[in-house]
């Protein structure tokens, strides 16, 4: 009959499904009792998320090295690894697994746009940012991360789908941007109702699968705040930076704050923080009206010691019925004329 140090040994070289690392680097073996008369091993092990699609392959796994070993039954809980623990190992895909994910999109410049909350025009800021750094000449890609509620296809008016060749996925190009979107693999813009490791699995397709060519710039729509799809890309591009988004409302600026403070947990820089909806300004007059407050961008660049990129007000683009995209500001559109001033910004960021 095995014994303890031994049951330890085989089921800790199994690997966590979402950390990828060892149960003997995570210590995620916490329990080993053994019954020696009935055979019987009972294990209790930690994983980063637990009651997912994942646990049960996981599962199998232990149940098979064990009775190999001599076993003839086995019994395993399940508790979640420590927010300690998390916090060490995420966001440490740097080695061989996050090399193989980004070794098509070497020299490329990965920009995360993050906000703390729905409904402050984060989407509208990345297609808008995308679209502006194409106009400056830049090869420029967009993933539309915001798997539950993706947008840049319908915001960017995008009608063609994505060619598949061979196995690779080409992206729709659009303003002089390539799009890859969760929204071009959903029918009639069905919910998305799949786990995280699904979604996570997803995301690794649109940077393993997807045939981005030669990119200078690939942006990123995150989700609003700081779940799993947002941690989980933390994970996959070490090497990321983000551009946090707020408006003036000093509530929207305090949640903009955590996925800074993610950010920065994480390693990542932050090039800087754009408040949208800044204000709404009368053709009429000529009056500027602060509908959401006042200060909310700048105070949040201060806390996350970083620079306002800049000012959006609020107003709708010009619409072209021949050739709609109903959320792109054109090139002399004055809110065009601003976010060509944020990537003119964001290319001396890079170049210094």
């Amino acid at each position: 009959m095995i014994d303890e140090q031994t049951v330890r040994e085989l089921v800790g070289q199994l690997k966590d499904p979402f950390l990828h690392k060892t149960l003997a680097e995570t210590e995620g073996i916490t329990e080993v009792s053994i019954n020696v008369e009935k055979k019987h091993v009972s294990v209790k092990l930690a994983l980063a998320k637990i009651n997912t699609a994942e646990q049960l392959p996981f599962q199998m796994k232990v149940v098979d090295i064990l009775k190999e070993a001599g076993a003839e039954t086995v019994g395993i809980r399940f508790e979640e690894l420590s927010q300690e623990v998390l916090n060490k190992f995420r966001g440490t895909a740097t080695g061989a697994e996050a090399q193989d994910i980004l070794s098509p999109l070497n020299n490329v410049e990965f920009i995360s746009i993050a906000s703390g909350k729905g409904g402050v025009g984060k989407s509208t800021v990345s297609v808008n940012i995308a679209v502006a750094l194409a106009r400056l000449g830049k090869k420029v890609g967009l993933i539309d991360a915001d798997i539950y509620g993706f947008s840049v296809p319908d915001m960017m008016g995008v009608t063609k789908m994505p060619k598949v060749r061979g196995e690779r996925i080409i992206p729709v190009e659009r303003l002089g941007v390539k799009v890859i979107s969760m929204g071009f693999f959903v029918e009639d813009n069905a919910p998305v109702v799949w786990r995280g490791p699904m979604l996570g699995k997803a995301l690794d397709q649109f940077f393993r699968d997807v045939e981005w060519g030669d990119l200078d710039y690939l942006l990123l729509d995150l989700p609003p705040g700081t779940g799993d799809v947002a941690l989980d890309i933390h994970q996959m591009l070490p090497t990321s930076k983000e551009v946090i988004v707020t408006t003036p409302h000093p509530t929207a600026a305090f949640v903009a704050a955590r996925a800074g403070a993610m950010a920065l947990q994480t390693e990542h820089e932050i090039l800087g923080v754009i408040e949208n909806m800044s204000w709404f300004e009368s053709k009429a007059t000529g009056e500027k009206e602060f509908v959401f407050g006042k200060g909310g961008g700048t105070r949040l660049a201060e806390e996350l010691r970083t620079d306002l990129l800049g000012q959006i007000p609020l107003g709708q683009p010009d619409w072209d019925e021949e050739d709609f995209a109903p959320s792109v500001y054109a090139e002399d559109h004055p809110i065009g004329k601003i976010y060509t001033e944020i990537a003119q910004e964001i290319i001396k960021k890079k170049n210094d």
